[in-house]
């Protein structure tokens, strides 16, 4: 956390708890019965953890993104098990999945979908592409062309599709989780700020532990643990925890709280493109989804702190100068906690 971080009671304005209003338990009973997302997200998060050994906290942060409706990129050396938890995910919730290989001669349609002549009918029928699905694995989504990687642009934020001129709706819920290699960098094109302002939270894998790689290497000599997953919730279950977790109730100062934070960012010396304001939209959401899985129904300045880099990292663009000392976005993002007075309160 920051060091302005004070989290003690005290007698400001700027008060991250208190009462739920009226209007607040009246939407509340109106959403329907109550989910325990704590439990059924900690279900979840327990079977990709059957795969996905010793990354708790990646883990976590794709069942943040997840019941915030957002989309995830994993950025990471080859081997580290990007796929395998885009897959693991997948494979844990009982939903449409379909996996898009991107390459160099991928083409928008076959993301999308196109419209073919039917000689029967005489007219032409829409024939649905890869993304139409609830969970949709973009692999290594930095070899296909810009032209194909602009075909998600609509999807991951409208979530439809347009062809033609006639525009489908997707269905809910509907993730893009998308992995690329940062160090393999010949033949690929770079993700531009409007793509990578579209994704929720970007993580990295790193190497497990010691012991944790020792499991892997005995668990995965003979089998395929993403063989033997069964998926412990379904597609109504994951829209039912959104609905959830959107009615957490969020004070004023939170609220200020990531402005402020967004607000700074933008007129950081280290930056020559600060926070969208998508970007606060996301972080919000986020936080959210993590005092949900928390147990709470409220949102505390520590979630959006422990949120702030995997959220806001990704969409910052350094200096010429910052680059140069070798100061990453991550370490502004750390500054700027550092220096955004934390609200106060019960």
């Amino acid at each position: 956390m920051g060091s302005g971080g004070d989290l003690r009671s005290g007698s400001g304005t700027d008060t991250y708890g208190g009462d739920v209003t009226e209007a607040t338990r009246t939407a509340d009973e109106a959403a329907g019965p109550s989910v325990d997302v704590a439990a059924v997200g900690a279900g979840i998060a327990a079977n990709i953890g059957r795969v996905v050994q010793g990354k708790d906290d990646v883990v976590r942060l794709a069942m943040v993104v997840l019941l915030a409706e957002g989309h995830l990129l994993i950025e990471d050396v080859p081997g580290v098990g990007k796929t395998t938890l885009a897959k693991a995910l997948a494979a844990s919730v009982d939903a449409t999945v379909r996996r898009i290989q991107f390459t160099p001669d991928l083409l928008p349609s076959d993301v999308t979908g196109v419209a073919v002549y039917d000689q029967e009918s005489r007219a032409f029928e829409f024939k649905p592409g890869a993304v139409f699905a609830n969970l949709v694995v973009a692999d290594e989504i930095n070899r296909a062309s810009p032209k194909t990687q602009s075909a998600l642009l609509e999807c991951m934020e409208e979530r439809q599709v347009t062809v033609d001129g006639v525009s489908y709706e997707l269905a809910r819920p509907f993730m893009v989780m998308a992995t690329q290699n940062p160090l393999e960098m010949e033949g690929t094109y770079p993700l531009p700020e409007a793509q990578r302002d579209r994704f929720t939270a970007r993580v990295s894998m790193g190497y497990p532990g010691r012991e944790a790689e020792l499991a892997m290497l005995d668990g995965r000599s003979t089998t395929d643990p993403l063989a033997a997953l069964s998926p412990v919730a379904d597609a109504a279950a994951v829209r039912d925890l959104v609905r959830a977790v959107g009615t957490l109730h969020v004070s004023d100062a939170v609220r200020r709280y990531v402005v402020g934070l967004v607000e700074a960012s933008r007129r950081s010396p280290h930056l020559r493109l600060g926070a969208s304001p998508r970007a606060g939209l996301q972080l919000l959401r986020a936080a959210r989804a993590s005092a949900a899985l928390s147990g709470r129904d409220h949102v505390l300045p520590d979630d959006v702190q422990l949120l702030a880099a995997p959220v806001l990292a990704h969409r910052l663009l350094l200096t010429a100068d910052a680059a140069l000392g070798r100061r990453s976005p991550e370490q502004v993002v750390a500054e700027l906690l550092s220096t955004v007075p934390v609200p106060r309160g019960r």
